[in-house]
């Protein structure tokens, strides 16, 4: 992360002729909002001076509570490297605050500073993530609207001319790397028009900064090349869905406290009490890592996607797999997430999960190192091994009942996305769909 001052700021900004710039944050759902401020606001804003209405924002504050403050993080400047005719416009991602200057507790990135304080207090002073975001390019129709037309039928590692959107992707890529982004790798994705841009990890707070402005980034380079993407994670049946797996790690005083030679795969005591922990309160936990009804299409079997609380050092069925390289690069890879998700608080739950592993001393269950796909139900009850939630209800009854949650994400934010989601369940619970129509109009 690039270190500025607020100086440095306001010189980069008039010497890059810098006309507008984002002050950015996002609702409890991960959804980006901004307001927008011209050049000549931007020392007031440095100054923790912009104002809005928190009331307008979904799961933020009651009218008669609304004014809040956003407070600039310098070290989130940048340019866009895209350039519209009023010039050149720039972004700074905030914390949101109230009138007298403490944090929002309705704030995600509040939400996820916590978690890396008690990380810290438990001695460790870093928690790394490397996210693997996962997504789709739809065709438009003739007035710009998004279709599911696959604008492909490329398939994993394919590339041109059979994979249409090599050179969207290209431009993905080059938008990132303008804006510090250290690009790992590109590749087509299994499914037709389903593509993967992965980038190197860093500690949790500036990856969930990353992940939102990827998002931002990819559905602005997509609209360029006529394309719609999309992070739904199962936008068309019968082909994979759209996960964003989640490798983890934790470290002290630059050791990575995963990896010890000595032990079982060369995972520490504490790297097995994390697995433990995650498994714990994997259940709990999945409303906020799966947190739309789609997600639950994804988590099916038959699509690569994980559906069994298990893990292995040696296949890719169960929900947690640790990657083959070790030392510094010793990881927890947790499968289940999808990029529909707040990185947020899909962090935050999974580090205080893990860390309720470590403090807890929770042994996990033995690896699980044979596809679980294809065995039985007595063979999986026989080795403990349970599913995720089937749908979004049974999440969101999940975590009513979970403590960690509650303390992770704080009264607010845990009951507003509570009741937010239970809204979105009857919601899609009492509408009539094609299926029904399709099954039932005529044999009835």
């Amino acid at each position: 992360m690039q270190k500025y001052s607020k100086s440095d700021i306001v010189s980069i900004a008039r010497e890059q002729d810098v006309k507008f710039i984002r002050l950015q944050f996002t609702d409890i759902f991960g959804v980006m909002k901004n307001v927008a401020i011209t050049v000549e606001q931007l020392e007031n804003a440095l100054d923790n001076k912009c104002m809005f209405d928190g009331s307008s924002i979904e799961g933020f504050a009651r009218i008669e509570e609304s004014d809040m403050y956003l407070r600039p993080d310098p070290n989130t400047f940048v340019i866009f490297p895209w350039r519209p005719q009023t010039g050149k416009v720039a972004r700074l991602i905030c914390d949101v605050c109230n009138p007298d200057g403490t944090h929002f507790e309705g704030a995600p990135r509040y939400v996820l500073k916590k978690a890396l304080d008690k990380a810290v207090g438990m001695g460790y002073d870093v928690f790394n993530v490397g996210p693997e975001c996962e997504f789709f390019l739809f065709l438009t129709d003739n007035e710009g609207n998004p279709t599911t037309i696959t604008h492909d039928n490329a398939g994993y590692f394919d590339l041109g001319p059979v994979d249409l959107g090599e050179n969207a992707r290209r431009d993905m890529v080059l938008a990132l790397e303008d804006m510090g982004f250290e690009i790992e790798a590109s590749h087509h994705e299994v499914a037709p028009g389903q593509h993967e841009i992965d980038f190197k990890y860093n500690d949790a707070l500036t990856t969930a900064d990353a992940v939102v402005t990827f998002k931002m980034v990819v559905k602005t380079i997509a609209q360029r090349h006529g394309l719609h993407a999309t992070f739904i994670p199962k936008p068309i049946f019968g082909i994979n869905g759209s996960g964003m797996h989640t490798n983890v790690s934790l470290f002290n005083k630059g050791k990575n406290v995963f990896f010890d030679e000595s032990q079982d795969m060369q995972l520490s005591r504490e790297a097995k009490w994390f697995i433990g922990g995650l498994m714990k309160h994997m259940r709990s936990i999945s409303a906020i890592t799966n947190p739309v009804v789609n997600s639950y299409k994804r988590l099916v079997p038959g699509y690569e996607a994980p559906v069994y609380i298990a893990w292995s050092a040696r296949n890719r069925s169960p929900l947690i797999r640790i990657p083959a390289a070790k030392g510094n690069s010793t990881r927890v890879e947790l499968r289940c997430p999808d990029p529909a998700c707040n990185p947020y608080l899909a962090l935050a739950v999974i580090l205080n999960a893990g860390l309720d592993g470590i403090e807890k001393k929770i042994i996990p269950p033995a690896s699980v190192d044979k596809n679980i796909f294809d065995m039985t139900s007595g063979q999986m009850k026989e080795a403990n091994i349970t599913s995720l939630p089937e749908n979004l209800k049974e999440a969101i009854d999940e975590m009513k009942a979970s403590e960690l949650v509650r303390d992770t994400l704080g009264a607010h934010i845990f009951d507003k996305y509570i009741e937010a989601k239970n809204k979105e369940w009857y919601d899609y619970s009492t509408k009539i769909t094609r299926w029904e129509l399709e099954q039932y109009l005529t044999r009835y």
